[in-house]
């Protein structure tokens, strides 16, 4: 979501001790990672820039994200398939980025992109948070499906702006778009409500979702091949994150559900949804409506909502990915905002680190998505070269 930016995540950190609670959560729920199988990792090609990374694989091996291009004042859109990077290109803008968790196996791509049109109402809208801030802002944004090397628009609720986050294989895509109303409640350069949305399957086709009782703007993040969506719900705020996320929401044949959260009403932001049901995302800690604190979490019809806690020494963490067993993906960062790749299956959150070869040197920083497989998609950082590289992960034994 559109949140303040650090090097790792999106999130800024402040310089604080990590709190008993926290430490209990995390410590109550870390095991030793002999438990975990190995990975073999693989960095994926770039476009020529020192940035990278891949959110999203699917059942066919298909690993989407994003690539700076060379000189790092501008990204785009990048598809990893068989070995071969494709560069999915814009909308006429100078950005655009899968930034979200697809899951589509039919051969689709759903991710955002810049136009070329100015914004008129001059807004910094839900995407600047994923582009590079010399070329983030200035531009209308729209989501977009990228199919058969065709990269075509979505619509929005009338207002200038939309969102892609997730895709299922019956050509339904989530996100979120804009409306024509003028809401109050909107921090600037924000100005326009905006809704959660299903897209498709048709090329025009918008469907506004409904939200829980006195809630005014949302967003859908993920969509499972049944058709049950996850997101958010709350007040227009920042253009989603914080307030926005007052509530996390699973909507079941378009019924909005409140998924709870753990103990704060801001930043519970489901991210994933398997097809199970189940569903991953992180939530806001007590008393930090500005996020610098998250805590990842899994959502089950038997379980409801729980914490699954930090790596060793850190106060938050994001969880990105689940697929049917149950593994969950994500990351866990320190006070700094230094961050690593987790796992977490069980009740064990492992270290992704301590599970790959030790002649591999880079961080894994970050796990964004799993598939059936077991294969992880992510990004890696290298302190000697500054280098940050879209990742894959496979199991060294099958899984």
């Amino acid at each position: 979501m559109k949140t303040k930016q650090h090097t790792s995540t999106y999130f800024r950190f402040v310089r604080a001790p990590l709190s008993i609670f926290l430490v209990a959560v995390g410590c109550g729920l870390f095991a030793a990672s002999q438990h975990q199988q190995p990975y073999t990792i693989t960095d994926l090609q770039s476009l020529g820039g020192a940035n990278s990374r891949a959110n999203s694989i699917n059942n066919r091996g298909w690993l989407a994200g994003y690539s700076n291009l060379a000189g790092n004042q501008s990204r785009n859109a990048a598809l990893w398939r068989d070995g071969v990077l494709t560069n999915l290109g814009t909308l006429g803008g100078p950005n655009s980025a899968t930034t979200w968790s697809v899951k589509a196996n039919s051969g689709i791509v759903a991710g955002i992109s810049q136009t070329a049109t100015p914004d008129p109402l001059g807004e910094a809208w839900s995407s600047a948070a994923f582009y590079p801030g010399a070329t983030g802002t200035g531009y209308i944004n729209l989501g977009f499906v990228w199919e058969n090397g065709t990269m075509r628009a979505l619509p929005t609720l009338g207002g200038n702006n939309g969102f892609a986050t997730g895709a299922n294989s019956r050509g339904q895509v989530v996100g979120w778009a804009e409306n024509t109303v003028h809401d109050p409640t909107c921090v600037p350069p924000q100005v326009l409500q905006f809704r959660p949305v299903v897209y498709g399957s048709g090329a025009n086709q918008i469907n506004e979702l409904s939200l829980p009782a006195g809630d005014t703007s949302g967003a859908a993040t993920g969509i499972n091949e049944q058709g049950q969506v996850v997101g958010i719900s709350g007040i227009c705020d920042q253009a989603v994150g914080r307030f926005t996320a007052k509530h996390a929401v699973l909507w079941d044949h378009g019924k909005p559900i409140d998924l709870g959260n753990l103990g704060a009403p801001f930043w519970n932001t489901p991210t994933n949804i398997n097809q199970r049901g189940d569903v991953v995302g992180f939530a806001g800690a007590p008393n930090d409506p500005d996020g610098n604190f998250l805590q990842a979490f899994i959502w089950t019809t038997e379980g409801g909502m729980q914490p699954l806690g930090f790596l060793p020494g850190d106060v938050h963490s994001e969880a990105y990915g689940i697929n049917e067993k149950r593994q969950v993906v994500g990351l866990s960062c320190d006070a700094n905002g230094n961050c690593r790749a987790f796992i977490w299956e069980n009740g064990v959150m492992a270290d992704l680190n301590d599970l790959k070869p030790a002649s591999y040197a880079p961080r894994l920083e970050q796990a964004r998505d799993i598939n059936e497989a077991g294969e992880v998609a992510g990004r890696s950082f290298d302190p000697v070269s500054g280098l940050r590289r879209a990742f894959l992960a496979t199991p060294a034994h099958g899984q």
